[in-house]
């Protein structure tokens, strides 16, 4: 709990606001301060001068001491709060009408008292406090007995030790409390106010924290009700956009899972399949060859000759297996790259169709190239897609039968190069049709014997490295047909400086 981003923010919040409380305490006490001396000072900048002449402090131009006592006297009885000094022209005390056990200094500095006499509106200025050696206090001054004829000037401190004695009473009295409880009342006030206003702010915070939760606790599965498009207000802040961005999240990871899992199922199908191929001919050889052990006795010259044949045709298949197991990993981990470059397609056709030429007699089916014969390059992988070209080819030879025909034809677009290798067998089943490139995929309704085969799946993934297509269709006259697309080597320059630019 004390862990929580709303705990934080309230402790947070507590400390500001004890911060802005002494902030406030210390400013406006000395705001205060400043304030009230100001007031006093302006207020009383003349009563110097009119002690002077009220009470007739000058007489024939000189001061008159007797009526000076007089005034000192009746000053600390009528109004303790200021203290009067007689100075000299260098500011050294002449006459006070304070305590004279509580004087600390003999002399005055007349940088304050030049200040406020050539400047009457400069307030508050402090002058020098004779019963203290470093305090200052606001004063009234006048010359005596006149400016032209100066003797001494009048210095009257306009907040003595009286006046200190009562304002530390009430400082320390029935105000204090007030203002203390004041500012606790507004402290408080603002406390519970920002934790309410903090409480609606972390409220929906709170509720993505609980989506995440609830996500990462159903092992990254992604419930419809686990979304926060359905939670959220009409808000459109960081948090909304977070927990949008978190929707996108856990779709994807929900996606890869989904993925992962699918492949995982299809590793573990592939595993099986492999392991039963990679059986079957193995079993086979391994049978012939003991055979051939146990009764070569027994077996005539051509029977053993027989022997070894199967076995060594099961060996190639075996071999061939393997060796497509190999090349769809390397295409998998990319550690085969296509090595792209223009190619004119005709000429690479005929020496396809020309190289399975003697299979395809072997079959009594004929092999034909059909489609244009002047076409423009095309960019790809030579090698790699005489390699598609092969294995396609393969496969429409087996499928057909004896007295028809495979097509081989060529068309193009403005950017593509189609060639589609058509055969006159059954076809593919529609539930077959989806899976035809997965590896070592066998349709529901194939009986013959041997491995399902890789060929399909390597074709798919070198058309892919190419940056090509593949796809298989059932004709509407009977047999599949598969085609390959490759990008036209101006279809694919024009996109290549698109793109650097």
């Amino acid at each position: 709990m004390l862990k929580s981003l709303y705990t934080r923010l309230a402790a947070g919040l507590f400390v500001l606001l004890v911060a802005v409380g002494l902030v406030y305490t210390v400013v406006s006490t000395f705001s205060l301060r400043e304030y009230y001396a100001s007031v006093n000072q302006e207020l009383n900048r003349d009563l110097a001068r009119d002690l002077v002449s009220d009470r007739n402090l000058v007489d024939e131009g000189r001061i008159d001491q007797s009526a000076l006592k007089k005034l000192f006297a009746l000053y600390m009885t009528i109004n303790p709060s200021i203290e009067i000094y007689l100075l000299d022209p260098q500011g050294k005390i002449l006459s006070y009408s304070a305590d004279p056990a509580k004087i600390k200094r003999n002399r005055v500095s007349l940088g304050p008292i030049h200040k406020l006499l050539d400047d009457r509106k400069a307030y508050p200025v402090l002058g020098d406090d004779p019963r203290s050696h470093d305090r200052q206090k606001v004063f009234s001054v006048t010359p005596v007995p006149s400016a032209s004829n100066l003797q001494g000037y009048l210095y009257v401190v306009l907040r003595g030790e009286e006046y200190d004695s009562v304002e530390m009473m009430a400082r320390e009295g029935h105000f204090i409390s007030m203002s203390a409880w004041a500012m606790a009342v507004s402290l408080l006030f603002g406390l519970l106010a920002g934790l309410w206003v903090f409480r609606l702010l972390t409220r929906r915070l709170t509720r993505l924290t609980r989506l995440v939760e609830q996500f990462e606790q159903a092992d990254g599965l992604r419930p419809d009700r686990l979304r926060w498009a359905d939670e959220r207000g009409r808000g459109h802040d960081e948090i909304d956009y977070l927990g949008m961005t978190f929707d996108r999240m856990a779709d994807r990871i929900a996606s890869q899972i989904e993925q992962l899992q699918e492949k995982d199922a299809l590793r573990r199908r592939l595993i099986a399949q492999v392991s039963h191929d990679l059986r079957t001919p193995l079993a086979s050889m391994q049978g012939y060859v003991e055979s051939l052990r146990m009764k070569r006795d027994s077996l005539s010259p051509d029977e053993q000759a027989r022997f070894l044949d199967i076995a060594l045709e099961e060996g190639r298949r075996l071999s061939h297996l393997v060796d497509e197991l190999f090349e769809l990993a390397a295409l998998e981990a990319r550690e085969k790259q296509p090595r792209l470059e223009p190619f004119v397609p005709a000429e690479l056709i005929h020496d396809v169709a020309q190289k399975h030429g003697h299979e395809a007699a072997k079959r009594d089916i004929r092999l034909q190239v059909t489609g244009s014969m002047t076409l423009p390059r095309v960019l790809g992988d030579l090698g790699m897609t005489e390699r598609v070209l092969d294995n396609l080819i393969r496969n429409a030879l087996e499928y057909s039968p004896s007295g028809r025909e495979v097509t081989l034809d060529l068309a193009a677009d403005d950017d593509w190069l189609t060639v589609t290798v058509s055969d006159a067998g059954p076809g593919i089943s529609e539930a077959d049709l989806p899976h035809v490139f997965d590896a070592l995929y066998r349709g529901e309704n194939r009986d013959e014997p041997g491995h399902a085969g890789l060929g399909l799946a390597i074709a798919k993934r070198i058309m892919v490295l190419q940056g090509g297509r593949i796809d298989v269709y059932n004709r509407a006259g009977g047999g599949a047909a598969f085609t390959i697309q490759l990008p036209l080597e101006s279809a694919a320059r024009e996109t290549e400086a698109v793109m650097n630019s």
